[in-house]
């Protein structure tokens, strides 16, 4: 079916309170227009009202709505280009002299008011949310104005739950890899699933989701969780994704990885993951994390024998030099310096020796 272009005044669009960029905990306070425009407003809105007063709304950028109840009323909501509409917004406040912000008061310095701006935005309307989930997903998914890490994995948790798509369905719908569509939505299970469990902090869970989303990478976290089995299934059937007898393997997790009021993350970053993965699968590094307060990832993954590979490579480069140094060092029997570097090769060997225990 094709969609035609509309017009309506600016008032006439209502802020989306489900817009993924507000976060989740944001969709459960029931935001009225006010809460979610002072929430919206320092979102880098500056470029997108520059470019409408220099060049107008341009129709190919129509926002996309559906009329939806709000706040006791049928009203226009926009589902795609919030921030387009609470760029105009802003900009309306400053004409309006509502505008505290010296830099939005500057930039209409000059500038007289578009009255076409405000009274003429372009819209689409949809019949409902799902119409817009394909262009949404590929926009922000996959796309190049992409969400955040937990944003991205909501909204496919909002296709699988509330659409009853399966991955391969999400996958062709939004454009991405069936494997990523599925750890994203385990994660996000297991993300809601900390929320609901008792005794454990997870203020810091969605602000690092891409530690949670690439930590399920790993064979030896996903054993470590108990989560091994919920990969490979239909996703109706991986609710509770940790099971009753793993949730205090969870709680370590979640300690380990995000912190909690005591002690900050063991895995200070996302590039540490592959790291943290070798060490809870070694039971000395298990035991390493448990015992000690305060827990160096480093000291774990040395005690869980991590540096090991890292130990052959540096011992069979120094190999490999060795030999191919010996097809010309006979030109330089007399060099000091060469004599010099010898000396500490011999001893560095004896000391291999020793601590080998070679023959």
């Amino acid at each position: 079916m094709t969609r035609e272009i509309e017009y309506t005044r600016l008032d006439q669009i209502a802020l989306d309170p489900l817009n993924p960029r507000l976060g989740r905990a944001a969709h459960q306070l029931n935001l009225d227009q006010d809460q979610i425009y002072d929430r919206m407003k320092d979102w880098s809105l500056e470029e997108l009202a520059t470019s409408f007063l220099e060049s107008g709304f341009w129709p190919h950028e129509a926002v996309l709505c559906v009329v939806e109840p709000l706040q006791g009323q049928d009203r226009l909501v926009v589902v795609e280009g919030n921030r387009r509409i609470a760029a105009l917004q802003r900009l309306e406040k400053a004409y309006a002299g509502e505008e505290t912000s010296k830099r939005w008061r500057e930039l209409i310095e000059g500038v007289p008011r578009p009255d076409r701006l405000f009274e003429q935005v372009p819209f689409i309307k949809y019949e409902n949310r799902a119409e817009v989930d394909a262009f949404l997903g590929f926009r922000h998914v996959t796309g190049i104005k992409e969400w955040a890490p937990p944003e991205k994995a909501q909204f496919i948790a909002k296709l699988i739950d509330e659409g009853g798509l399966s991955y391969r369905q999400v996958m062709r719908k939004i454009g991405s890899k069936t494997d990523t569509v599925e750890r994203n939505y385990i994660a996000y299970c297991i993300l809601t699933q900390m929320e609901e469990t008792e005794g454990l902090e997870v203020d810091e869970v969605e602000n690092r989701f891409s530690v949670l989303f690439l930590s399920l990478r790993s064979k030896n976290v996903q054993e470590f969780l108990g989560v091994q089995g919920k990969f490979g299934i239909e996703p109706q059937n991986v609710k509770p994704p940790i099971d009753a007898n793993n949730i205090d393997r969870l709680k370590e997790y979640s300690k380990w990885l995000f912190g909690d009021a005591d002690t900050p993350p063991v895995v200070q970053d996302s590039r540490e993951v592959d790291k943290f993965a070798r060490v809870i699968a070694s039971a000395d590094g298990l035991e390493y994390l448990r015992s000690v307060r305060r827990p160096s990832l480093d000291k774990a993954f040395v005690i869980a024998g991590g540096d090991q590979e890292e130990v052959y490579e540096l011992l069979s480069s120094a190999t490999y030099n060795l030999q191919e140094s010996l097809s010309s060092i006979h030109l330089y029997k007399g060099d000091e310096r060469l004599i010099s570097i010898s000396k500490r090769l011999l001893a560095n060997a004896e000391q291999l020796k020793k601590t080998l225990e070679l023959d």
